[in-house]
């Protein structure tokens, strides 16, 4: 008996020893239960210099008895994510965001499976570098709106809420075809703002415990009021996105639709093989780029506000090339490479899905002697990785586009880690953002005709005095961050600018 006993204890001691279970990356203390959910929610912890030279390139965190590993390096993130796509491109369960919100069927939420292949081939296919150039007379059209209305409709308070009617109405043209929103009271774009702001409250962790412990996903709907609000929201958001595809689907058998996204998805479904309901939902969730573009340029004007010798080298480059007597074009691009390294520095300065969207390893793996169990929760630290020393240099937390110049002046490639962009912000993998190019051209246009037009300042008080500004501190809105809210003025650069405006306007029929 005793012997038996000894060899238990000795069993249990290997095979303690032994496990790979002990080779996780370091850890921060955790609380019984909820582990580390409150750490992985303090986003001003994950950013802090502290939390990275406390566990340096790669972390892992208890979220409620998921294990979740944060990247917090570039060179670590682009190893797991990237080269090693086929292990680790599957997405958490994400109860009421996919199985409820999305009736199980949004691409950017499904485990890469063969269902999300077929989606993500049909919407790539329609948001190509090719593709998308369709799109450039709606977004220089949005764009000559938007910079009339900074000098014609804004206070120095509420500038903001131009950039979301711009991105809405430009979202919408894009999609459906959609005329051009003047408010951003439109029934339609209300509705979709509606499903973004859902979809958005309930990838964050700890909102709904049901993402904690998923087994309240079996408790009957009659005693869970969350449940039944999200099969409700599931049918208002299919009715609403199943409403504007079939929109488009009249439009198309009259004859009388103009290129958009959900045109190409109906014209080339005998390829795709698209039911209705992902077709519906797969317009759906390329709306949510409405939102990535509008925090983007709200950091962007802060930064032209904050390092006012950056917005003057781009408007002496812009005025060199474009002149004084017409707006800029996407076929002045090439020769505005400072601008272009604009929209590349802000996209790597301030990511506005710090953390992304989480992988999931589908099997065991090991990463420099560390063990990554099946299962786990794998999320690239943004904000560290496009602050990555190693890859960026000393400089990586100034706000300097000249980074992506060579010494011509022209712009190049990123690294390889950085996936040749300059930054990271648009994912990694199977799992990267399928509308970049058409998120990079509305942000070069934005810009380009902002600068061209506008001189941005910072806001005065009653004295005339320039009031603080905070560019390190941040609002978190759950998925993005914002800068907490500051003042900024708006004024012509030179007195053609409102009639060269007006003009511009008059010819695009707005």
């Amino acid at each position: 008996m005793t012997g038996a006993i000894l060899a238990l204890i000795i069993y249990i001691i290997v095979s303690y020893v032994r496990s790979p279970w002990r080779k996780l990356p370091p850890s921060p203390r955790r609380l019984p239960i909820l582990g580390n959910t409150y750490q992985l929610l303090d986003k001003k912890w994950l950013f802090s210099k502290a939390c990275k030279e406390s566990f340096k390139d790669v972390m892992h965190l208890d979220a409620a008895g998921t294990p979740t590993i944060i990247f917090n390096s570039l060179s670590s993130a682009f190893d797991v994510l990237e080269r090693r796509a086929n292990s680790y491109s599957d997405r958490p369960q994400f109860i009421m965001a996919q199985k409820f919100l999305n009736k199980g069927v949004v691409m950017s939420l499904l485990n890469y499976n063969s269902h999300c292949r077929r989606m993500r081939r049909a919407s790539q296919a329609a948001l190509t570098k090719t593709a998308v150039r369709d799109y450039h007379s709606i977004q220089m059209k949005e764009a000559t709106i938007l910079t009339s209305a900074f000098l014609t409709n804004t206070s120095r308070h509420d500038w903001q809420k131009e950039y979301q009617r711009t991105a809405a109405s430009l979202i919408m043209s894009i999609l459906y075809d959609y005329p051009t929103l003047t408010s951003l009271h439109d029934n339609s774009m209300k509705g979709i703002e509606t499903y973004n702001n859902r979809v958005s409250h309930a990838v964050v962790l700890g909102n709904f415990f049901v993402e904690l412990f998923p087994w309240m996903m079996y408790i009957p709907k009659r005693f869970a009021k969350w449940k039944r609000e999200g099969l409700k929201h599931g049918e208002e958001h299919y009715e609403l996105f199943r409403g504007l595809l079939n929109r488009v689907k009249v439009d198309l058998a009259s004859g009388g639709t103009r290129p958009s996204f959900s045109a190409s998805l109906l014209q080339e479904n005998d390829r795709n093989n698209l039911t209705e309901l992902e077709m519906s939902f797969l317009t759906g969730v390329i709306s949510g780029g409405a939102e990535t573009t509008v925090t983007t340029l709200i950091w962007w004007t802060l930064a032209m506000i904050a390092f006012p010798e950056v917005q003057r080298r781009a408007q002496d480059e812009i005025d060199a090339v474009v002149g004084r007597s017409r707006l800029p074009t996407f076929a002045d691009a090439p020769h505005l490479p400072y601008v272009r390294a604009i929209v590349k520095e802000i996209l790597r300065w301030r990511p506005t899905l710090p953390l992304g969207i989480p992988h999931v390893a589908s099997e065991d793996g090991w990463y420099e002697g560390m063990f990554i169990p099946k299962g786990t929760m794998c999320m690239a630290n943004m904000w560290h990785c496009n602050h990555d020393r190693e890859v960026f240099g000393d400089d990586a937390d100034d706000f300097r586009p000249e980074r992506h110049l060579d010494e011509k002046g022209e712009v190049i490639l990123g690294s390889t880690e950085a996936n040749q962009e300059g930054h990271i912000t648009y994912g990694f993998g199977r799992r990267a953002c399928p509308g970049k190019h058409l998120a990079n051209d509305a942000l070069f246009i934005d810009i380009a005709r902002i600068l061209w037009a506008i001189n941005l300042e910072r806001g005065r008080d009653e004295n005339g005095d320039e009031l603080p500004l905070d560019t390190e501190s941040f609002a978190d809105l759950g998925v993005f961050i914002r800068p907490k809210p500051f003042d900024c003025q708006f004024s012509p650069r030179f007195p053609e600018v409102l009639l060269i405006l007006a003009e511009e306007r008059e010819r695009c029929g707005v």
